[in-house]
């Protein structure tokens, strides 16, 4: 899942500053109360460029799901090619069973932007909502918009501050939240939750027909291609189902909510 690093000598490394190809790619946040089997909180990123690119000065922010960003750390000198992704070890999760893998970057300092203390060793990420900025340097994020933002996740329903049209789905005990169209422009249609959790939303991915049909009534759906861009919404509010015959055969991204929580999962229209 997560690879090392490299660096090429001779190779003219381009800055994120001037293109940020360097993404937030998944978030995993957990809490002792929570039932979380990991150990630790962590975050990947992820070069979804074609160029080797270098980030320099650059941190991790982190805000609650309501307010301000509160908390940053600092990132190394680092250095990704294409589809290259990097493992940041966050704060420890009490009573969790399972290793993440090898790290790349353990976090440890912690500092709070309004300069009190921070005594934890990682960001303590929430599991259920909250905020998350890859900033070129150590400037307080102010929103998905602020000059220094490289990528933006706000997550879950109670976020307040998000990319696109909604906020990406809460990560679970057991489960990450990753991204899954190569954007970094719509926190909701950008990201779903890894593994088999995602599962059962849409009752077959692989449409065969022309509707795609829910498990359960979904609230807003959209269906968006590859290049992020909206090809079909639901006529109305709620939908059980979703006539896509005019779409051409692909890939696509449907979203919605359930139960005031964000869904999204991956179809394929044969």
């Amino acid at each position: 899942m997560m690879k090392k690093i490299f660096t090429l000598a001779g190779l003219l490394l381009i800055t994120a500053f001037s293109n940020a190809q360097i993404v937030i790619n998944e978030i995993y946040g957990g809490n002792a109360n929570s039932g979380a089997v990991l150990k630790n909180n962590y975050i990947v990123l992820k070069n979804i460029g074609t160029n080797l690119v270098s980030l320099t000065g650059a941190s991790i922010q982190y805000a609650p799901a309501i307010g301000a960003f509160t908390e940053y750390h600092t990132l190394p000198d680092i250095t990704l090619g294409p589809d290259e992704t990097y493992l940041i070890q966050e704060s420890a999760i009490e009573n969790g069973t399972e290793d993440l893998p090898a790290p790349d970057f353990i976090a440890t300092t912690i500092n709070n932007f309004d300069g009190t203390p921070n005594k934890s060793s990682g960001l303590k990420i929430s599991s259920v909502s909250g905020k998350i900025a890859l900033a070129g340097n150590i400037v307080q994020v102010t929103g998905p918009s602020a000059s220094n933002v490289l990528d933006f996740v706000g997550y879950g329903s109670n976020a307040d501050q998000f990319k696109g049209d909604g906020p990406a789905p809460s990560p679970t005990t057991t489960t990450a939240i990753k991204r899954t169209l190569v954007s970094n422009n719509d926190n909701m249609a950008d990201f779903s939750l890894e593994g088999s959790v995602k599962s059962g939303f849409v009752q077959n991915p692989f449409i065969k027909d022309s509707k795609i049909v829910f498990g359960t009534e979904v609230k807003d759906v959209k269906v968006y291609d590859t290049f992020r861009q909206v090809v079909k919404k639901s006529p109305t509010k709620l939908a059980s189902s979703l006539d896509i015959a005019e779409l051409p055969k692909g890939t696509y991204i449907v979203t919605g909510t359930i139960n005031n929580i964000p869904i999204s999962q991956k179809i394929i229209k044969d």
